[in-house]
């Protein structure tokens, strides 16, 4: 029987700073190996991301990276992807921007390129000050940032860099037939989305028992539960963040409370 004691999401602590620069360090390598494990056949495969193959996720990963070092490529990408592709939302515009720059790039080559960006790219991060971090906002840039649980640098920094990172590992993963390789990260990577769910529900009472390593079990909402979701961790991330679920969500309890875990998504 689900009671109420269980601990809710609302109460996970927000990444803190010295935890971001390790768990964001444990994803670049993650992500690393992940690349540098793929064979000549796999870089072509198209992914739960509409229209992008498995080399441009990694490509735009790299990109990522590149412009946490180097800045001055996120403003003019930014400003090149609205003038490119106008009928594309910013964000949008500007991730295309990066996979168009490494067109001409062997996918070979692409593990050594997140190798030679991803690390200053991170130290880069660290080197800002955190009320500066707090105090500049990404909405400057991309509009669609003004809907995040935190619309600053610093909240790009601590959960976002590792989120894309993780939630496109498993993309490739998915893709190319492997199981997504778990490690000791993951477990706060799907805490902080969590933590974004419960910040954002307005549904029914809700008992999340999830399965796998990064899994666990939280309360959203207050009261009795009025649905159950059993599932992999991985598997509620994918749903949460609009992507095919391989084996499904399994919910039980009320059709309106099943319906508010169906409609829930989290920004990735």
């Amino acid at each position: 029987m689900v009671t109420t004691a269980l601990a809710s999401a609302l109460d996970i602590p927000r990444t803190h700073p010295l935890r971001a620069r390790a768990v964001n360090a444990a994803e670049l390598r993650a992500m690393t190996a992940t690349l540098k494990g793929l064979g000549p056949g796999d870089w072509s495969l198209g992914t739960a991301c509409d229209g992008w193959t498995v080399r441009d996720l990694a490509t735009h990963v790299v990109g990522q990276y590149e412009e946490l070092a180097r800045p001055w490529l996120l403003v003019g990408r930014t400003l090149l992807g609205r003038r490119r592709h106008p009928r594309l939302a910013p964000l949008d515009a500007h991730n295309l921007c990066q996979v168009e720059a490494r067109c001409s790039v062997p996918p070979q080559a692409v593990a050594e390129l997140l190798d030679r960006f991803g690390p200053p790219g991170l130290r880069a991060v660290e080197r800002l000050p955190g009320g500066l971090r707090r105090r500049v906002p990404l909405s400057a840039l991309f509009p669609e940032a003004k809907e995040l649980p935190d619309d600053s640098m610093d909240y790009l920094a601590r959960v976002l860099i590792t989120r894309d990172t993780w939630m496109h590992r498993v993309d490739i993963c998915d893709a190319t037939g492997r199981e997504p390789v778990l490690h000791e990260h993951d477990k706060e990577v799907v805490g902080q989305v969590l933590l974004d769910l419960a910040l954002d529900w307005n549904g029914p009472p809700a008992f999340l028992d999830l399965s796998g390593p990064a899994g666990g079990r939280w309360r959203l909402g207050r009261g009795r539960p009025a649905v159950v979701v059993r599932t992999d961790a991985v598997t509620l991330m994918r749903h949460l963040s609009g992507r095919p679920r391989p084996g499904g969500v399994d919910c039980d309890g009320d059709p309106a409370a099943v319906a508010a875990v169906e409609a829930a998504r989290v920004a990735f």
